[in-house]
C-alpha cells in the first residue's frame, strides 16, 4: 500500500530475464512518473516517494533493475548499461500504453541517474522531463579504487552513509532484496564505460532536467557527480544541492523539501506549452 493507493505487480521481458515491476495507480493521472534505482536496492524502497507522487496526481510505475531485488539475473551484476537502459525504454512504454497521451517523467538516483541520464540521451522524445538524485556521472572515485586493484576487497555499502535518519540504514541492512554483497569486477568495468559513454554523448539540450545532490553525499560524492553533470546539461537544466544531507535525499531528514523540489519542477514543466 502506498498511502492508501494499492500497489500492482507487473513483470516484462528484459534483455536478461524477466523484470518485476510494480504500480501505484490513479484512475486520471496527470502525469506518469518512472522510477530508476540505484545500485544493490529495488522498486519496494520507494513507496514513500510514490505516496507524495501519487499526491501530485501521478500514477507510478518502476521495475527492479537486472539482478536486482525481484528481477532475473546474478545478484548486482550488470557489465553493459546500455542493454538496462533498453530494458527501462520497456517500462517507460509500459506505463505509456496505459495512460495515453499523458506525460511521463523519468526520476533517477544513484546509478538509477546514471540510467536515467543516459536514457535521456538517447529517449528524450519519449518523456516530459528528467530528474537525477545523487546521480554516479563523471567519475567514481570508488570505481576507479577498486578496479585498480588485483583483488577487490570486501564492499558492502555502509548503512550509515544513506541518511542522517538511522531508521533509513537500520531498514537497509535488514532487507532481504538489498544486496549486501560485494562489487563484482564487471560491474565496475560497466559503470566505469557507462559514465564514459554518457560524457562522449553530450548534452540533452532543451529537455528539462533537474538535478538533486547531498552536499554530504560521502557514496556518490557531490564534486565527481557535477563535472559529470557539466557535459550532460542544456538550456533547462536545473540545480539543487542541499546542505548536510547524504546520499539517499529522497530518505534523508527533509525528504518533503526534496519530492517538493521535485513535484514543483514538474508542475512548471507540465504547465509551459508543448
Amino acid at each position: 500500500m502506498s498511502n492508501g493507493v494499492p500497489s500492482t505487480d507487473f513483470t516484462l521481458a528484459g534483455h536478461g530475464g524477466t523484470l518485476a515491476g510494480r504500480a501505484w495507480t490513479l484512475p486520471a493521472p496527470r502525469w506518469i512518473a518512472v522510477l530508476s534505482h540505484g545500485y544493490g536496492e529495488h522498486v519496494g524502497r520507494y513507496e514513500g516517494v510514490a505516496a507524495r507522487c501519487n499526491d501530485a496526481d501521478a500514477v507510478v510505475y518502476a521495475a527492479d533493475h537486472l539482478g536486482h531485488g525481484r528481477s532475473d539475473g546474478q545478484r548486482a551484476l550488470i557489465s553493459d548499461f546500455e542493454p538496462v537502459v533498453d530494458d527501462l525504454l520497456l517500462v517507460v512504454q509500459h506505463a505509456a500504453s496505459r495512460h495515453p497521451g499523458v506525460p511521463v517523467v523519468l526520476i533517477g538516483h544513484s546509478m538509477g541517474g546514471m540510467i536515467a541520464a543516459r536514457f535521456t540521451q538517447l529517449h528524450a522524445d519519449s518523456l516530459a522531463a528528467t530528474v537525477l538524485s545523487g546521480p554516479v556521472l563523471g567519475s567514481w572515485a570508488t570505481v576507479d579504487e577498486l578496479l585498480a586493484l588485483d583483488v577487490i576487497p570486501s564492499t558492502p555499502i555502509d548503512p550509515g552513509t544513506l541518511s542522517r535518519d538511522p531508521a533509513v540504514g537500520e531498514a537497509y541492512a535488514s532487507d532481504p532484496l538489498v544486496w549486501h554483497g560485494d562489487f563484482a569486477r564487471p560491474t565496475l568495468e560497466g559503470l566505469q564505460r557507462a559514465m564514459r559513454t554518457i560524457d562522449e554523448a553530450g548534452s540533452v539540450g532543451e529537455h528539462p532536467l533537474l538535478y538533486l545532490h547531498g552536499e554530504a553525499d560521502r557514496l556518490v560524492p557531490l564534486p565527481a557527480s557535477w563535472e559529470g553533470l557539466n557535459s550532460l546539461r542544456g538550456s533547462r537544466t536545473f540545480v539543487k544541492t542541499y546542505p548536510g544531507a547524504q546520499h539517499e535525499i529522497f530518505h534523508e531528514t527533509h525528504r518533503d523539501e526534496v519530492i517538493a523540489d521535485v513535484i514543483g519542477f514538474v508542475e512548471g514543466v507540465l504547465a509551459l506549452p508543448n
